[in-house]
């Protein structure tokens, strides 16, 4: 598979240059940033108000969290790399055309679909105003401001009304309602494209991922209507991340 600038090998090697722009951006000593990470999921779970009210779901990740999140999400991607690896191995077959990362955090996945040739333009959308300045400030520093945009959400005019490719990973399990989100995305994925998908409907052994839905009932509606309006087409990555097509 050919790799790009900003293919695997450069992310495996520093996260697209994650904690040189993090610290910038956060305006911290890099020795701040380093004591920061390791302890960013568990401050970022203390944010959370308990038990979420749906209605309230938008807001917090909107308002509530900050820049911690920023930092939670710079740990993951920094200690599982490998894995993340694979998502962008995955991402590198299937993407195309107009590229919708939906939920797309510190942008990892954007950037290098933003690298690709067969990417005409990325669409990044993410409720927390700071990730969107984040990934802002990677892309012209990257030099792919031109090619990626980033917005609040899908109901913005200035996003198209398909895309040939959908992503979000690691979003469907913080949504209220993630069954109503695959309807949305079966609306405005292109008959040719392809939706790359992952979720984690699971608070974790010790309640360590407190910001997950995981009611048996919202889980169950959830499969019901992603096998009814897509088909998943295979791939050869022993990964969560699942590819589909419209059925």
């Amino acid at each position: 598979m050919a790799e790009t600038g900003l293919g695997v090998g450069r992310f495996l090697a520093d996260g697209f240059g994650l904690r040189a722009q993090l610290a910038a951006f956060l305006a911290i000593a890099p020795e701040e940033l380093e004591r920061r990470l390791p302890s960013s999921t568990d401050d970022l779970a203390a944010l959370h108000p308990g038990s979420f009210d749906p209605a309230q779901v938008e807001q917090f990740y909107e308002d509530a969290v900050g820049t911690g999140h920023l930092l939670e999400l710079a740990a993951w991607h920094l200690g599982s790399a490998d894995y993340i690896a694979d998502t962008l191995r995955l991402q590198q077959l299937f993407a195309q055309g107009q590229l919708l990362d939906f939920g797309g955090g510190i942008g990892s996945h954007a950037l290098a679909a933003a690298a690709l040739p067969q990417v005409e333009r990325v669409w990044f959308v993410d409720l927390n105003p700071h990730n969107r300045a984040f990934v802002e400030a990677r892309a012209t520093e990257l030099g792919l401001a031109a090619k990626l945009g980033c917005y609040r959400d899908l109901a913005d005019p200035a996003l198209p009304r398909c895309f040939d490719t959908i992503v979000c990973l690691d979003v469907l399990e913080h949504l209220a309602d993630p069954s109503a989100q695959l309807e949305i995305f079966a609306d405005r994925l292109g008959p040719a494209g392809t939706a790359l998908l992952n979720w984690y409907f699971f608070k974790g052994f010790q309640g360590e991922y407190p910001f997950h839905f995981d009611a048996p009932e919202l889980v169950e509606s959830f499969f019901r209507t992603l096998s009814g309006r897509f088909l998943e087409v295979f791939h050869p990555f022993l990964i969560t991340t699942r590819a589909y097509r419209l059925a």
